[in-house]
């Protein structure tokens, strides 16, 4: 009984990896949506995590996302991601209005060929991340309305001995909100990598 129990909950890297990077999917799709970033018109619907999310059809949006997702997922496999950001910015200032911030700590003691005992199952794990996902839905309740042209720009953070791919990366300061109020999300660990989560925003963006 004891091991089966450890193979019904044991999670890999590969695994844990792939989990972490569709979250960041739906969640940047979400943020985008709900912050009206890009018309409305340009998202559909689709089932994940046991609920109706909102996913872009403009195909260079996608294209752009599903890019720099790829690289987001060989650094979660070489555990030395430290954080995503999603910022977004008044076109006309270049000002930063929000910043959605995701800590990820990994345990680097994870091998890419050895299963590990996770502390919740894979069903557990999804509700976890729905949870999320529902309060970055919810946060329009709170969040102040942005009346003016905005653009977003995804940062990554990495161990500061993390070799950047040639051409393609360059190191950028932290983009922070002045005078931001922050408001902390809910996490979730698969226990290969935990990932919290927070909003910072300027409380009158339109002044």
């Amino acid at each position: 009984m004891p091991v089966a129990q450890k193979t019904k909950h044991a999670i890999t890297l590969k695994g844990s990896t792939k989990t972490v990077s569709e979250f960041f999917y739906y969640a940047v799709n979400s943020i985008l949506y709900q912050r009206g970033i890009y018309p409305s018109e340009s998202f559909s619907f689709e089932q994940k995590y046991g609920l109706t999310v909102l996913v872009t059809s403009d195909e260079k949006l996608k294209a752009y996302l599903i890019k720099i997702l790829e690289q987001v997922k060989q650094w979660l496999s070489d555990l030395v991601i430290e954080k995503l950001v999603l910022v977004i910015r008044r076109v006309s200032t270049q000002e930063v209005v929000e910043r959605w911030q995701f800590d990820i700590k990994c345990d680097k003691s994870a091998k890419s060929d050895e299963p590990m005992v996770a502390e919740k199952d894979e069903k557990q794990v999804k509700k976890d991340i729905a949870d999320v996902i529902r309060q970055i839905v919810a946060s329009v309740t709170f969040l102040p309305a942005l009346d003016f042209q905005c653009s977003f720009e995804l940062l990554i953070y990495c161990d500061k001995n993390t070799e950047l791919p040639s051409g393609e990366w360059a190191d950028t300061g932290p983009q922070l909100v002045s005078n931001s109020v922050e408001v902390k999300l809910k996490s979730f660990t698969t226990s290969i990598h935990k990932v919290d989560s927070l909003v910072a925003y300027k409380l009158n963006p339109n002044e």
